[in-house]
């Protein structure tokens, strides 16, 4: 089996998600695993997918074919990953809520970046609070800690960066 990275973008609009992975079946491919999210008005779809060597080629055209003016389409050849992964490493869910404002994302990252935090998977959103229509920021991601930075240490550093933001954050060991 070959492993491919499909990136798709475009207006929102019925039949988005079956049009790609009637596709992506048509060539017997398999998606492992996906993310697909409307943002603004359009949607995309970012697709971890299985395919035979015989049919990985002729996936990856129909995948781009269905490029063009309406719609963006990347891909790239992967693996699995490193079947070593990161003895050690723990994973741990952050959470951040407060009032949305500029910078946010880039503080906490900045920080993870620079304790050697590798960002396994993040979501955010911005929401209008129900009653005073103030936007609210919130954001989920599961991060992986090499062990040499200490959880303590970790949650620490963050609430200065949430302080410094005036958001909540919340550090816990994941749990999948």
């Amino acid at each position: 089996m070959r492993m491919l990275i499909a990136t798709l973008t475009g207006p929102d609009q019925v039949g988005f998600v079956e049009r790609v992975t009637r596709l992506v079946a048509e060539f017997e491919g398999n998606i492992e695993a996906s993310r697909m999210a409307r943002l603004g008005g359009e949607f995309t779809m970012l697709m971890f997918v299985a395919v035979s060597e015989a049919r990985y080629e002729e996936l990856e055209s129909g995948l781009q074919s269905l490029g063009g003016d309406s719609m963006n389409v990347t891909t790239r050849p992967t693996s699995y990953g490193d079947p070593e992964g990161r003895p050690g490493w723990l994973p741990y869910s952050v959470k951040v809520n407060g009032a949305d404002h500029q910078g946010i994302i880039h503080h906490v990252s900045q920080l993870l970046a620079e304790r050697g935090v590798n960002v396994e998977s993040m979501d955010t959103e911005t929401v209008q609070a129900p009653m005073s229509g103030t936007p609210l920021f919130t954001m989920d991601a599961v991060v992986l800690v090499p062990p040499d930075v200490s959880y303590r240490d970790l949650e620490k550093e963050l609430d200065e960066v949430a302080d410094e933001m005036n958001v909540d954050v919340d550090v816990e060991p994941y749990r999948g």
